[in-house]
């Protein structure tokens, strides 16, 4: 078996195979526009005979984690054909994609999952879930005047971005957007809408559809309390054309149902991407822990599937700001006993911010100090985990 690149002139293997796999059919000109788009340096296949037998997609993005921008490989199209099926074609391509990415400084990576166990054996895990609200008509906040305007059919880009880049780096896993995003993004919506303030900045933005008497909202972005109730009453004054609202992609901490007059809405939560540390070094050196306090945390990490995050690691931050990361040497941490053994998965929920230390000790997922654990908490900053975009 040989893993490469694929070339420009196997479009349209990649494409019939993701076709067969993922359950559709692509017309003329959606095949022609893809060739067009098609770079071919960002898929990997697995290749027998010179037959592509499985392939993915590594896509070179960005994502906001606690104030900072990292690189993160977001892995995609993970496709084989069904007499292939338990070959090992996948798992020789993710453990591939795993050095590629490191290779590459893409230190975190990202995934949505069509099975969570089969990614939790190669170290990915769960870091997100999403909030679905479905709101009748007569559930909707009351109608509220407020200043500025809402205005349909903003397709500004930079606005956009702008408004959107204010929201998303308060959580932790969303995409920093380029223009090439952005134009996919909106080429796939049907309607937005604006809210400019009386001063006339952007603070507000929806992106929805209408689908006989629903409105569907795949993003409801706001900077502040007038852009909300500005934007609420806007689908408000939708109720003779609609009967429920709902809304998807809501960050978990959304406070809504309980500023409605009737909280009794039907609420969804749905586990979502899953994400793994690909360079648990680069990574932890990237990291941004609170140093309120001096403290020092030993980690025993392990990784079957990327086998240069196995070891310890010493996280050792100080009240001026410094934070130092290193690895003991194999010598070192053959006798050595850690402070808390943690597989990479959980690591990896730990620091997206998805799950705290203190509960995946009480429930087994990791072993240690108790007093260690509670410390490695207090390092970690308080951050909602959030991702309103899908590939």
């Amino acid at each position: 078996m040989v893993i490469r690149n694929l070339h420009m002139d196997e479009f349209d293997k990649s494409s019939s195979l993701s076709e067969y796999a993922f359950h559709y059919t692509l017309t003329e000109k959606q095949k022609e526009e893809g060739r067009k788009n098609f770079k071919p340096e960002q898929y990997w296949g697995a290749f027998e005979d010179n037959q592509l037998q499985a392939k993915l997609t590594i896509l070179p993005c960005q994502i906001h984690l606690h104030g900072k921008q990292l690189n993160m490989g977001g892995i995609a199209g993970v496709a084989t054909w069904p007499e292939n099926r338990r070959k090992g074609h996948v798992a020789k391509l993710l453990t591939h994609a795993l050095q590629h990415m490191k290779h590459e400084g893409q230190t975190v990576s990202f995934l949505h999952p069509f099975s969570i166990p089969f990614y939790r054996k190669f170290g990915w895990e769960l870091f997100t879930d999403y909030k679905k609200y479905t709101i009748t008509v007569n559930q909707f906040p009351p109608k509220t005047a407020v200043p500025g305007s809402v205005v349909r059919e903003v397709r500004d880009i930079k606005q956009l971005d702008n408004v959107y880049t204010q929201f998303a780096s308060h959580y932790n896993g969303t995409l920093v957007r380029d223009t090439e995003w952005w134009n996919k993004t909106l080429n796939g919506t049907t309607y937005i809408a604006m809210y400019y303030s009386e001063s006339g900045a952007a603070e507000g933005y929806v992106m929805y559809e209408l689908k006989d008497k629903e409105l569907v909202c795949d993003e409801f972005v706001y900077l502040n309390e007038m852009a909300r109730l500005a934007l609420w009453t806007y689908f408000a004054n939708h109720d003779s054309r609609i009967e429920q609202v709902t809304l998807t992609m809501v960050p978990g901490d959304d406070q809504l149902p309980f500023m409605l007059p009737d909280p009794r809405i039907k609420q969804e939560n749905v586990p979502y991407f899953m994400a793994r540390i690909v360079d648990v070094d680069a990574f932890l050196k990237q990291y941004a822990f609170k140093c309120d306090s001096a403290a020092e945390v030993s980690i025993r990490v392990k990784d079957d599937a990327a086998p240069w995050n196995n070891g310890i690691w010493i996280v050792n931050v100080a009240p001026e700001q410094s934070v130092e990361v290193r690895q003991m040497a194999t010598s070192e941490d053959d006798n050595f006993n850690a402070d808390i053994t943690l597989d990479i998965g959980i690591l990896s929920a730990i620091l997206m911010g998805y799950r705290q230390p203190v509960d995946l000790l009480a429930i087994g997922k990791l072993n240690g100090d108790p007093q260690k654990v509670h410390l490695l908490q207090s390092m970690i900053p308080a951050a909602q985990p959030m991702l309103m975009d899908f590939f």
